[in-house]
């Protein structure tokens, strides 16, 4: 085993499969780098669409209630799933063993306090490098920096850190993800990522759909070796593309649904593909919500584009269908995507009934005022009180940057004032890849796009947004106020071989707030029960 790791470089690893600790997913004894371009699963080989069943991801229990807190506890381990009939078991990394991981249901105005075992495999896994640390980032809350899942706050395998939530925000789609430095792609990759609904009394008052037709759609793509394993190839440090998509842990699942109006949030998981999603029978999509929670009004699109890391929250009508109707979500294509034949669609709806309840079936002409004191939505270019400030996203000597920068903990690149409200340029001078912009802590209003920024978001981004889809040539230009923590936050592509490789930096709210190292993990030997 040790000549053939010798014999083989890192980046065959890769191209092989790796897992954690010395699982391998291909016999590296038995391996030659001739043999590297058949170790992926051959087109023919993949599994056929629409032979599975749609799952939703397990809701989490807390495990004790104690005043306004929740307290739930998760172990990240390495496991093997059935991703579909026929295939052997694929081994990842999970939250609770599964991916997704499972949901988190949260209220506003109850904290939740969620335990973090790191329990994946001790040593140094071959596939990057390091010790499988991990560090958990929940996408989406305005968390204090030392619960924010900084890059360097890591936990080792064997230790366990507590993540301590607010919750004080609109209801919005959340979710969380491994955030450890310069292996996030790896990690999120191989499964660590789970969703974290947030709701609030006003969208339990409106009619849009709940409860059983408040559907997640987690979807990401893979790559699978002959034997059924993943793969984690990113192209020289560029993006992974996956001939696979997955849709809550299951290739183009099917979905059976009844006449009536479904909400769907969409959350893409992919670490480096980007979809354009779009309906087979042409009819329109809702769009009620994006990153940040429910839009000031609905809208309807024929296609939308869902960059990594965005969250859209879309009603689709199946009354409109008859019984025995098939509906696709399609993918269309999409600049900078490596298309497949097999990514052209998503997941298939089969309408099989009448509408067994007609509660909470319409979509209102107005959905979320936005009075919050940190909504964006009432935001206007002219009530900047900071500096403008642009940042340039490029690639240089095979790295990632950002303003010529790569990811520095000890430098802070933009220092806005507490409760300032600032505009900013995210400008990608590269025809060749998009980025996914994504600021931590805050939510911002997309005010303009396009070559110079000046013409107008597309209508399906006209909520809160804390991720933003730079398209080659392209400039994004964001309005937002900064709060309501002070502290260091980072800011990065959400293509994560990106911001592994270095397009990250980070952002200083104010002055004085916590070090984002203040709250270190502890080893599992003085973990004391809740």
């Amino acid at each position: 085993m040790e000549i053939a790791q010798r014999e083989i470089s890192r980046k065959d690893v890769l191209k092989l499969g790796v897992l954690a600790g010395a699982a391998l997913l291909l016999p590296l004894e038995r391996a030659a780098k001739t043999q590297l371009l058949n170790a992926r699963m051959a087109s023919s080989q993949l599994p056929e669409p629409f032979q599975v069943g749609f799952v939703r991801p397990p809701v989490l229990k807390p495990v004790l209630r104690r005043g306004d807190t929740d307290f739930y506890r998760i172990v990240q381990k390495q496991a093997g799933v059935q991703l579909a009939p026929g295939l052997p078991k694929t081994r990842i990394f999970g939250y609770n063993g599964i991916t997704p991981g499972p949901t988190i249901v949260a209220r506003r105005g109850r904290r939740v306090i969620v335990r973090q075992i790191n329990g994946l495999p001790r040593g140094i896994n071959p596939a990057h490098g390091d010790e499988n640390t991990t560090s958990t980032h929940l996408h989406g809350s305005d968390t204090l920096p030392q619960y924010d899942g900084y890059a360097m706050d890591t936990t080792r395998p064997g230790w366990f850190k507590d993540y301590v939530y607010p919750d004080d925000q609109d209801a919005r789609t959340i979710w969380y993800h491994d955030h450890a430095f310069h292996h996030t792609g790896f990690n999120a990759y191989m499964g660590l990522a789970g969703l974290y609904l947030l709701h609030d009394d006003l969208e339990a008052k409106l009619p849009i759909p709940q409860g059983r037709y408040d559907v997640p759609l987690v979807i990401k793509d893979a790559i699978l070796s002959q034997n059924g394993q993943l793969i984690f190839e990113d192209q020289s440090l560029s993006s992974l593309m996956g001939d696979i998509i997955l849709v809550n842990g299951k290739p183009w699942p099917v979905m059976r649904v009844e006449r009536r109006k479904y909400r769907f949030r969409i959350l893409n998981a992919s670490t480096s593909r980007g979809y354009r999603l779009a309906l087979s029978t042409g009819e329109p999509l809702t769009v009620v919500g994006t990153d940040g929670g429910l839009m000031p009004r609905p809208v309807l699109v024929q296609r939308m584009n869902v960059g990594m890391a965005e969250r859209y929250e879309v009603v689709i009508d199946f009354a409109r269908y008859r019984v025995g109707q098939q509906v696709v979500l399609r993918n269309l294509d999409l600049k900078n995507n490596a298309d497949f034949s097999s990514t052209r669609q998503i997941m298939r709806f089969d309408v099989v009934s009448d509408a067994k309840d007609r509660r909470n079936n319409s979509v209102p002409p107005r959905l979320n005022p936005g009075r919050g004191a940190y909504s964006p939505m009432r935001l206007k270019e002219s009530d900047a009180t900071g500096p403008r400030r642009r940042f340039r996203f490029h690639r240089k000597n095979g790295l990632w940057m950002i303003n010529n920068r790569t990811f520095d903990p000890k430098r802070v690149d933009a220092n806005p004032a507490f409760n300032a409200v600032e505009v900013w340029e995210c400008t990608n001078n590269s025809g060749g890849w998009f980025h996914p912009f994504h600021i931590h802590l805050i939510d911002f209003k997309i005010i303009g796009r396009g070559k110079n920024g000046q013409s107008p978001p597309f209508p399906y981004e006209r909520g809160p947004k804390d991720v933003m889809y730079i398209g080659g040539g392209e400039t994004v230009k964001i309005v937002a106020k900064f709060g309501p923590r002070k502290g260091r936050y980072m800011m990065h592509c959400h293509n994560l071989v990106h911001e592994d490789h270095d397009m990250m930096i980070q952002m200083e709210v104010g002055k004085g707030g916590p070090s984002p190292l203040a709250a270190r993990a502890k080893p599992v030997s003085k973990m004391r029960p809740f």
